[in-house]
């Protein structure tokens, strides 16, 4: 346990000191069990997953406000709470009050309403578009590109990640950005 506890602190730290390795490990620590508890709180996986990338952007923006004196889990936990309930408040077009065992208040399981299939199908198909098409890209401009419009990074924050001027990333995320644009018209038009 002791030794645990002495890799918590080395990991924090080095996130804290922003090595990429300290964040990899705390993610690879706690990753699953976020993980559990988005999927729990939301329902399905796919809400969780889009959950569990966001607090990686979150952990790394205000881990240096995590103070050393009280337990991190409990800190990183509140910052998933608060994510679930700021997902609930701007997800409106889920009935219902869902608590964390997967009840709603009613006490009748939870059961998210299913989009007409063909919303579906066109909502999936978009999603595998831009996939493939992101993944044309290399791959830290990809990053750069899921960072500004998924993570709601600054580009200056991006910047800061990838340790690059501010004018070499904003130069990346527009020509991939017109890349995208071009690649998912060529695929709307076959």
């Amino acid at each position: 346990m002791e030794m645990q506890t002495e890799r918590l602190r080395e990991d924090i730290a080095a996130a804290q000191a922003g090595v990429a390795q300290g964040f990899e490990s705390l993610l690879a620590t706690f990753g699953p069990r976020l993980y559990g508890f988005f999927l729990k709180a939301t329902g399905n996986h796919h809400d969780a997953e889009d959950l569990l990338g966001e607090i990686s952007v979150r952990l790394v923006r205000s881990i240096a406000n995590y103070d050393d004196r009280g337990r991190f889990e409990p800190w990183l936990f509140r910052i998933a709470a608060n994510m679930v309930r700021d997902s609930r408040r701007h997800n409106r077009c889920r009935p219902g009050v869902i608590s964390l065992s997967g009840q709603e208040e009613d006490g009748e399981p939870f059961m998210p309403p299913a989009p007409p299939q063909g919303d579906r199908l066109e909502a999936r198909e978009d999603a595998e578009k831009l996939a493939a098409a992101l993944k044309s890209l290399d791959e830290d401009t990809s990053r750069m590109i899921m960072l500004r419009h998924y993570g709601q990074m600054s580009f200056k924050e991006i910047a800061a990640l990838f340790a690059m001027p501010l004018g070499t990333v904003l130069a990346r995320v527009h020509r991939g950005l017109g890349t995208l644009r071009r690649l998912m018209a060529t695929s709307d038009e076959s």
